[in-house]
């Protein structure tokens, strides 16, 4: 099955014998409405590869054993952002054996991978705008990003490209354009844009997403400002959802990135996003919901308690997450310390 795109009022319709244009076939399995699980929402965090989850995600010396974290991820999740391709191009040979490792861990898993910081972010992100004036991408990341992303695209297991945009990047005209421009070079991908000044949530951009097949992104953040507010918007096939908390005191003074990030979502809050995701859901072939809260695994967390709050089933986590957040025993049973699957490879 293709993406039908729409770029320009011309259709373009993806060739599946095409390796860099496969379709996942679990992905192409959940299109047609055919997921093993009966359900077409998929519920993961943003990253994996994080100092803080040592001891909290990871049981403690997990750098010295012979299991990849990856194996933990795909085993208590079914899909996780690539968030290190936002700062650095993907290698062709991690991406071949990334996918290799959530195969034999949960055959059904799928990433989706951030689009490389040069085409979305002002090389000067931190003290000026973003716009189309100030990001800079050359030939050399394109090339870099389109090696990465064939590579991982050729292994059945991508599921979209996220092409995240800072809040300093508003709806003008000339960012239209360049918005444009970037959505025609990467249309051989199923893409999601997320934006989040408040200048793109109209009718207008609606339609313009729509009208190229092109996912917006939904997503929660502290609502400073012109910030976006939730939404629950279906533009595609693919419906996205990114939680980043609700740190309003670090958000944009936090002297520690990472500190954006340490909010643990309460059961109340995530209620609301339960039902934006159903909705999203009844719309969309398949939905991405990726929680990027990561400090500490909190992501995990709240990414656990959504699952449980979806599906009504018990969930699975790891034993040392369980011990650090012990309001999951109320929805969460540990992984079996012995999986018929393990991985040796230490090499990501």
């Amino acid at each position: 099955m293709g993406f039908g795109l729409w770029a320009f009022g011309l259709s373009f319709t993806l060739l599946i014998s095409a390796p860099s244009l496969e379709l996942p076939a679990m992905m192409a399995t959940c299109l047609n409405g055919r997921m093993l699980s009966g359900s077409n929402i998929r519920i993961g965090t943003a990253g994996w590869s994080y100092k803080d989850w040592e001891a909290v995600f990871y049981p403690p010396g997990m750098s010295r054993r012979k299991q990849h974290p990856l194996e933990l991820v795909a085993r208590c999740f079914d899909v996780v952002e690539i968030n290190s391709s936002f700062y650095g191009h993907i290698k062709p040979e991690i991406a071949k054996l990334w996918a290799r490792i959530v195969s034999e861990a949960n055959p059904s898993f799928l990433f989706t991978a951030k689009l490389h910081r040069s085409f979305t972010h002002s090389p000067m992100a931190a003290t000026e705008p973003t716009s189309a004036v100030s990001i800079r991408p050359n030939d050399e990341d394109e090339r870099l990003a389109r090696e990465g992303l064939e590579a991982l695209a050729a292994t059945g297991k991508f599921g979209a490209l996220l092409i995240q945009f800072p809040v300093s990047f508003k709806n003008t005209a000339l960012n239209r354009e360049y918005l444009e421009t970037l959505l025609r070079q990467f249309i051989e991908y199923p893409r999601a844009v997320e934006v989040r000044h408040s200048t793109w949530n109209n009718p207008e951009t609606v339609a313009y997403f729509s009208e190229r097949n092109v996912s917006f992104v939904n997503i929660d953040q502290p609502l400073l400002g012109h910030s976006l507010e939730p939404t629950s918007y279906v533009t595609s096939a693919i419906g996205y959802v990114r939680l980043h908390g609700r740190n309003y005191d670090q958000w944009f003074e936090a002297e520690n990135a990472a500190d954006r990030y340490n909010y643990l979502y309460r059961a109340s809050e995530l209620v609301g996003w339960k039902e934006r995701v159903q909705t999203i859901a009844d719309k969309a072939k398949v939905t991405f919901v990726v929680t990027n809260n990561h400090f500490e695994a909190k992501a995990a967390v709240n990414a656990l308690q959504l699952k449980n709050m979806l599906t009504g089933r018990r969930v699975s986590a790891t034993e040392t997450l369980i011990e650090k957040y012990p309001e999951l025993r109320m929805i969460a049973d540990p992984l079996d310390a012995n999986p018929q699957t393990t991985i040796t490879s230490m090499l990501a």
